[in-house]
């Protein structure tokens, strides 16, 4: 596919990005080379190979959502300078 000049002026407007004209030139053959590498990867013979999402094998690695400190709200007060029925009393902050 051969890549033209109002091809590169469209996608760096679609960029927001001001290419000079040496910046385009280098730009339509980096294209080109990108989609010339895509119609080698079009070539390869894939009808037998299974399609994955990574290249390992991965699964879910998260830990389950359980809650492990509890209700300790008696011993986090007891860091607070200045507390009032069970929260903590900060100093005004919007007049």
């Amino acid at each position: 596919m051969k890549i033209t000049d109002e091809t590169i002026t469209y996608v760096a407007a679609l960029a927001k990005l001001e290419l000079s004209r040496e910046e385009k030139e280098r730009a339509k053959t980096d294209l080109e080379n990108i989609i010339g590498y895509m119609d080698t990867m079009n070539e390869i013979d894939t009808d037998n190979i299974e399609p994955m999402s990574h290249v390992f094998s991965m699964k879910n690695v998260f830990r389950d959502d359980v809650v492990t400190n509890g209700d300790d709200r008696d011993n986090l007060l007891g860091n607070a300078p200045v507390k009032k029925d069970g929260c903590f009393i900060v100093p005004k902050t919007v007049e």
